[in-house]
């Protein structure tokens, strides 16, 4: 009997530590990934990047865990993408306009007449990651609160030309990488900043207008200053998810389909959320005294052929640059149908 409880006991320990042996060797099995996202944490981007984040965790635990290290404040804006590109941090939430330089083809995004699920379709989701790939070291996962356009605000009335276009001449106007080319092509008089300058830029009037979506402008408070939003609006914004290349690579083939299945999901979702905020954020704006400001048809038609040509023009030659002559059409016939 005391021989039978030795072997007995020796068994349960044996099976106990095999148990043990097995959980450790499970919970090493566990990807971690470290991510950062290019807005601050109250504007309305950055809440659907934690909220999908929160959505690979619940649904990956065990198997994936994103780790969320900040957003501008613990690597600047324009200088995520060269994060992610090197491996110092593995997923970055941000604009494709931040690295066009690299990756000319995000400028398909900005200036597409297509939804997010119309690219993914009819290939063009594809074509964006291949060429994410090729040129920086990133997968693109996906682009992420599409539908969203930009207008421009303004502080004081806005001024237009012979032909009832908006003219910006000796307007000091706030610019970004996204809009840079149609700013020049307006001879517009421009300040590059991160969006988290602009409240003190229009404080001390360095700035006295703006371009922004037409969502989250209160967010920023900018609204204090600007009392003007001219239409048409133009561009898309064109927020997606990249991963580091080598990063995504040592991910076990589920966590890849977790975070993968999950981003395309929130195309469609994010989407559908942000036209609702279109509309309640321009209601919004109207009730505390915005005015907005419609050019005529003829005008808005001048205008946006301006946006396109200025984003398509500065893709191709950025594309002719690197010696490619193939990807401009074929972005331009998805994206741009």
């Amino acid at each position: 009997m005391k021989m039978f409880d030795r072997f007995s006991l020796k068994a349960t320990m044996t099976v106990a530590a095999i148990a043990l042996s097995a959980s450790a060797a499970f919970a090493q099995t566990v990807d971690k990934v470290t991510a950062v996202h290019a807005f601050p944490g109250f504007l309305v981007y950055t809440k659907t990047f934690l909220a999908m984040v929160d959505e690979i965790n619940a649904r990956g635990k065990g198997i994936v865990e994103i780790e969320v290290k900040g957003g501008p404040e613990a690597i600047g804006m324009f200088q995520q993408p060269a994060a992610v590109r090197d491996g110092v941090v593995d997923m970055v939430h941000t604009p494709g306009s931040f690295y066009g330089a690299s990756v000319p083809e995000i400028d398909a995004m900005v200036a597409a007449t297509v939804t997010p699920m119309q690219a993914r379709a009819n290939g063009g989701a594809a074509l964006m990651d291949a060429a994410h790939q090729k040129r920086f070291n990133v997968r693109h996962l996906g682009w992420i609160d599409g539908g969203v356009q930009f207008a421009i605000y303004s502080v004081d009335p806005p001024k237009f030309d012979a032909d009832g276009v908006l003219d910006l001449t000796g307007v000091k106007l706030r610019d970004n990488p996204i809009y840079h080319a149609f700013f020049v092509a307006m001879n517009a008089t421009t300040a590059s900043m991160p969006a988290t300058e602009v409240y003190a830029a229009l404080e001390k009037g360095v700035v006295d207008a703006a371009a922004w979506t037409s969502i989250g402008l209160m967010d920023l408070k900018w609204d204090k200053f600007m009392k003007y939003r001219i239409s048409p609006q133009f561009y898309n914004t064109d927020i997606g998810v990249i991963f580091n290349k080598d990063s995504w690579e040592a991910l076990s083939p589920e966590s890849q389909k977790i975070i993968q299945d999950v981003v395309i999901e929130w195309e469609q979702k994010s989407y559908d959320d942000r036209q609702l905020d279109v509309k309640s954020d321009a209601a919004e704006l109207t009730k505390r005294g915005m005015e907005f400001v419609e050019m005529s048809p003829e005008a808005s038609a001048k205008y946006l052929k301006m946006a396109d040509d200025a984003a398509w023009g500065r893709m191709k030659e950025r594309l002719d640059d690197m010696g490619d002559t193939e990807s401009y059409d074929k972005l331009r016939a998805i994206y741009h149908p």
